[in-house]
């Protein structure tokens, strides 16, 4: 069996999308086959005892590809018989690929997120991530946006191969009760909109509540529930406000990643009108919130940005809608919500696709291909 070091600054108990992504992957793997190199976190100590594989702390909150990670990763291989290596993220930390290779590391792969996109769209960057391709065998994407943004950037340097997110389905199902959240802020039975995701201006909470009195004009009686904290909240709540939203849209802040599921299931349909900024540089790489929702049994709403429609089968789970335009986000969703059996029948259409395509069963079988390639 292969033995893997993986080499992460994105690992639990720190929160994110990559921490989760890469725990995930690892999970799905025999706990005698995989060695962790990590940063150090608060909490990391009680975190670790409970895994069944071993996990070497550096003492820094950030890892990066410096000398002394370059030796302890070349040890760590070298003590536990290491034939495969796995980067987390590969910028930067796919820099130490060679001193690996060097050290008798036959397979080694990088995966990429979604920020990687804009790396190779700046000069100076987009050399570092050239150089981190050719020390790799195989480097990763999540989504086909992804893709098409690193392959002319690299230009064959090394192979790419789809590794996306996956979708815990039994966590996230459509018997998940949302009940308590809606006795919690008030809904009732009252038609509920709902969007999970950070609030940052690129996720369109902003365009949501621009757009929610046109909602408003067909559902009176509707609610919008934005869940979660971010930079943003301030003003959106000034939005509200001045729109006189107040009694009608919800803002939760941040809740607790295990109490998720129930804030999917408040909602009648799931909506995040996603849209790239920054000249591309700030982009929405897939949009797990989406298949979460849709594992939920929620019809979605999707942004154009980046890898976001790769989530929805137009027509069939949902809807990909223009997320510069409140009037179009807000025609939409009046629309779903006044075909409430047309939306349950998107849900389910969801929920199929999902344990279809996007189940870490589907991911994990082909992440164990990646690491052992022709073993599977």
């Amino acid at each position: 069996m292969t033995r893997t070091l993986v080499v992460t600054n994105d690992f639990p108990p720190r929160q994110g999308g990559i921490q989760t992504f890469v725990a995930a992957l690892l999970a799905s793997r025999p706990p005698d086959s995989v060695v962790v190199l990590a940063s150090d976190a608060p909490g990391s100590a009680e975190h670790d005892a409970a895994l069944p594989y071993p996990v070497i702390r550096r003492p820094t909150a950030m890892l990066l590809p410096t000398p002394a990670t370059a030796r302890a990763a070349v040890d760590l291989a070298g003590r536990h018989g290491c034939d495969s290596a796995f980067f987390g993220a590969a910028a930067p930390l796919g820099l130490l690929a060679p001193a690996l290779r060097s050290a008798g590391v036959r397979h080694l792969v990088g995966a990429t997120h979604g920020h990687e996109t804009g790396w190779v769209a700046l000069p100076g960057s987009r050399q570092m991530m050239q150089r981190i391709a050719r020390g790799l065998d195989v480097l990763t994407y999540i989504s086909e946006y992804t893709r098409g943004r690193l392959e002319p950037a690299l230009r064959g340097r090394t192979r790419l191969a789809q590794l996306s997110p996956g979708v815990d389905v039994e966590r996230f199902n459509p018997d998940a009760d949302g009940t308590s959240v809606r006795r919690r802020y008030g809904l009732g039975e009252a038609p509920v909109v709902v969007c999970v995701s950070r609030l940052v201006a690129r996720k369109g909470q902003d365009v949501l509540v621009a757009g929610w009195s046109r909602v408003l004009a067909r559902h009176p009686e509707a609610r919008l529930l934005l869940v979660g904290g971010g930079p943003a909240e301030a003003s959106l709540r000034t939005a509200v406000a001045a729109r006189g939203l107040g009694h009608s849209v919800v803002l939760t802040g941040p809740v607790p990643p295990g109490e998720l599921p129930a804030y999917y299931a408040a909602g009648d349909v799931f909506a995040m009108p996603c849209r790239t900024r920054r000249g591309g540089l700030d982009v929405e790489g897939l949009g797990m919130v989406f298949l979460e929702a849709a594992a939920c049994g929620r019809p979605v709403v999707a942004g154009t940005s980046g890898g976001a429609p790769e989530t929805v089968r137009e027509g069939i789970t949902g809807h990909v809608v223009d997320p510069r335009s409140a009037d179009a986000v807000a025609t939409t969703l009046a629309d779903m919500l006044a075909e409430p059996a047309r939306a349950r029948e998107m849900g389910a259409a969801g929920r199929a696709w999902v344990e279809q395509r996007w189940s870490w069963t589907t991911i994990s079988a082909g992440f164990a291909e990646l690491l052992e390639p022709g073993q599977h």
